[in-house]
């Protein structure tokens, strides 16, 4: 078969022979459709994503849609390097198989399963959002936290504070289902004033940058609750702004912050499957929202060097 095929890290990948896969016990052929181009995908890679062990070469890609030999129009992830879904074929777990609803099409799916998945896992099995409570989406411009914050208006959140760098990505942001918006580009102590005004007493917090800016947000709404006893819920998802904060002890005295984080990991195998398809069920009815651009595999190396605005995301098809 053909596939995007990695041969030295740090180098794009080439379009080239591969061989074909052939599935172990408990696995399906699977023949791609579609699939996304995900920072995730980039970053496996590279070699540099924290569940790479260095095997080359390697196919990238951790999602996608395809084909079953029976002809079921499926949705698969968590793929493991090197056998990724940037190919004509992959083997998949029959276990890691969603079934797709009619109704929305291959593309949108590959595009958009990636980053929402982030945003439901987080907002749903990790913060347990329950109607009516208020949430803030850190990093809000990117493609995760623009379906984060399509997804807390859908689960019924009462308020939805949008935060980012991005002027023209905050601008959509109302548009997509935000009660607020808040610039994290400026000073901290303009910054922090800001988050403090609009984010203060939010129940959830939804962490796509973390680094210096998730020190700065989390001084000013530690400081700013009308009841620091009440129980906040914060999610680290991405690291966007650096892989570490500081955090003081005298913040977690002094405030009801429960910290966890969403990721490969953080969930088991199985309610990660039962995410999979919750969220593939509510695709024709949420509305999720996505640009996305098409390219042919064998575009891959262009696509790779390619730079796309901010929410936009390229899907290769074989």
């Amino acid at each position: 078969m053909h596939a995007a095929v990695v041969t030295a890290f740090g180098r794009p990948p080439r379009y080239q022979s591969f061989p074909d896969p052939v599935p172990a016990a408990g696995e399906v052929l699977v023949r791609v459709l579609a699939a996304g181009l995900h920072p995730r995908v980039r970053s496996g890679a590279a070699g540099t994503h924290y569940t790479s062990d260095g095997t080359l070469p390697l196919v990238p890609g951790f999602d996608g849609v395809g084909l079953t030999p029976d002809g079921a129009r499926v949705f698969f992830g968590g793929l493991k390097a090197p056998n990724g879904s940037m190919a004509e074929y992959v083997a998949v777990p029959a276990k890691a198989l969603v079934d797709l609803p009619d109704g929305v099409d291959d593309v949108t799916v590959a595009g958009a399963m990636n980053p929402a998945m982030s945003a439901w896992l987080a907002l749903t099995h990790r913060a347990r959002i329950q109607p009516g409570e208020s949430v803030l989406v850190l990093g809000a411009t990117g493609n995760a936290g623009q379906m984060a914050v399509q997804l807390a208006r859908h689960e019924g959140a009462k308020t939805i504070t949008a935060a980012g760098r991005d002027p023209r990505a905050l601008a959509k942001l109302p548009g997509l289902g935000a009660d607020r918006t808040v610039s994290l580009d400026a000073d901290d102590a303009t910054v922090a004033g800001r988050l403090a005004e609009a984010a203060a007493n939010v129940d959830v917090v939804v962490d796509y940058v973390w680094g210096h800016p998730t020190e700065v947000a989390l001084a000013a709404i530690a400081s700013a609750r009308a009841d620091a006893a009440h129980r906040l819920r914060w999610v680290h998802v991405g690291a966007m702004a650096g892989p570490d904060i500081t955090l003081p002890g005298a913040t977690l005295r002094k405030t009801n912050i429960d910290f966890r984080g969403s990721g490969q990991g953080s969930v088991s195998p199985a309610d990660m499957r039962t995410a999979h398809q919750e969220l593939a069920d509510r695709l024709p009815t949420a509305g999720l929202t996505i640009d996305t651009v098409t390219m042919p595999l064998r575009d891959v190396e262009a696509a790779w060097d390619t730079k796309m605005p901010t929410g936009t995301r390229t899907v290769l098809v074989p």
